[in-house]
């Protein structure tokens, strides 16, 4: 369940009294030995992260041991744990695992370091934009880049072809993309589309702001004082698009539930022609076409492009996903160089290649996609790269979870979105939500 959070203080009450309710998140909290890192990190169900942590434990060679905790499986209780911890102090809060729109937050309440000289130069060297942006607050670097994400517009070559669509085309369209549903197939109709009321929707909401050129939300920096501009030529264009989009041929009947897993079932199962979604999609068909000689026709036909535009004299601002990995601030002093020192170890090139090679995450650092193993397994890099390189994050702010609640609800269900008022709506619940007027 994703935690609202009104204000910053009201926030923090209420972490310190789910504290006291759990006193185990204080006994858990004492330090471990001179030299051991505790590193909280994502389910690793591949083995991947584990073997990073090995390799840089023998790297340390006793300088440092980091010990691994695994967090939840969702973004939401994963930052619900990491925060409670924080909240209360946890001093084997060492390294942590983070999500891409964090750290504002945890840099706002003082929760995790800021990178700074050499530390800085590590996790920065190589790096691509979309994630150096992301893990900035204030002009200062709070977290190192582990991974990257965009979305690309998957799609059947053979279909695409016969229809005489290109969705390679530069100046592809919104509007294209939708209308080229109509000359498809009657079974093959859909464009997949993440369109449930969760991140992923916000997701497409703020792509498509971003690629008219328009922010959901500005002056980030000044926290709630920052300003809702959602209702705007850009908000307005973007609620254009998702209105044609749920009312014509291409909205799957599920749009309103649709997910990443269920978007990729319905693109390999063949009632899609096109899906918007992340690359891990191309692994796992990779793998189903190994196993299955029947879907492997189907895998052979899956191509890819840019995300679309809004306009076709504009460039899209592709969506930007992500992890990166901080030094929780109540790491005792001692430790704090160890921390920053393991972090240029777990988010090193040759940890981001590993991992690239193995699981599919994009990586951040730009050399990865020249790589020749990588480019043989993933066709799709250097397009990838431009993505992350020129995507537009999601708002920056301490305050986002306030402002993507602000957004689902009120732009939710995709079908009953209007440029008329559906952004006018969502402006003004953010601006409550900053000013703390409301509770989400």
């Amino acid at each position: 369940m994703r935690m609202n959070h009104p204000r910053p203080r009201q926030k923090l009450a209420l972490f310190l009294a789910a504290v006291v309710a759990a006193p185990t998140l204080v006994a858990c909290g004492s330090d471990d030995g001179a030299n051991v890192l505790t590193f909280w990190q994502s389910p690793d169900s591949s083995g991947v992260v584990g073997k990073i942590v090995d390799r840089c434990n023998q790297e340390a060679n006793g300088r440092y041991v980091i010990r691994r905790e695994t967090l939840p499986n969702s973004a939401d209780a994963q930052r619900e744990q990491l925060v409670r911890r924080l909240a209360a102090k946890d001093k084997t809060m060492n390294v942590l695992f983070m999500d891409v729109i964090w750290a504002p937050e945890f840099a706002e309440a003082k929760w995790i370091l800021p990178f700074e000289g050499d530390d800085e130069a590590k996790a920065t060297a190589d790096l691509l934009e979309g994630p150096k942006e992301s893990a900035t607050w204030k002009g200062k670097l709070y977290a190192a880049p582990f991974s990257s994400n965009s979305q690309l517009l998957w799609y059947r070559k053979s279909l695409a072809q016969q229809a005489g669509v290109d969705p390679t085309a530069e100046n592809f369209t919104w509007d294209d993309l939708i209308d080229a549903s109509s000359k498809m197939p009657e079974n093959s109709r859909f464009v997949e589309i993440q369109g449930n009321r969760y991140e992923g929707y916000m997701v497409w909401i703020n792509g498509l702001v971003s690629s008219a050129g328009g922010s959901i939300l500005k002056d980030v920096d000044l926290g709630s004082k920052a300003t809702a501009d959602i209702d705007s030529d850009a908000g307005r264009r973007a609620a254009e698009i998702i209105e044609k989009f749920a009312k014509s041929p291409a909205a799957d009947f599920g749009l309103s539930t649709a997910v990443e897993e269920s978007t990729r079932a319905a693109f390999q199962n063949g009632t899609a022609w096109a899906m918007l979604n992340w690359p891990y999609i191309y692994g796992l068909g990779s793998e189903n076409a190994k196993k299955d000689p029947k879907f492997k026709a189907i895998f052979d036909d899956y191509a890819w492009a840019r995300y679309p535009r809004v306009d076709a004299n504009r460039a899209s601002a592709p969506p930007i996903g992500g992890a990166m990995i901080g030094v929780g601030a109540y790491t005792p002093a001692a430790k704090r160089p160890l921390a920053f020192e393991a972090v240029a170890c777990i988010t090193s090139p040759e940890s981001q290649k590993q991992r690239m090679d193995t699981l599919g995450e994009p990586a951040t650092r730009a050399a990865i996609y020249d790589d020749p193993a990588i480019l043989a397994k993933y066709p799709f890099a250097p397009l990838i790269r431009e993505s992350i390189d020129q995507a537009a994050p999601r708002p920056l702010s301490p305050f986002y979870n306030d402002v993507t609640i602000a957004v689902q609800r009120t732009w939710h269900p995709p079908s009953s979105v209007n440029p008329s008022y559906t952004p006018r709506r969502s402006d003004r619940l953010i601006g409550q939500a900053l000013k703390g007027k409301v509770l989400l």
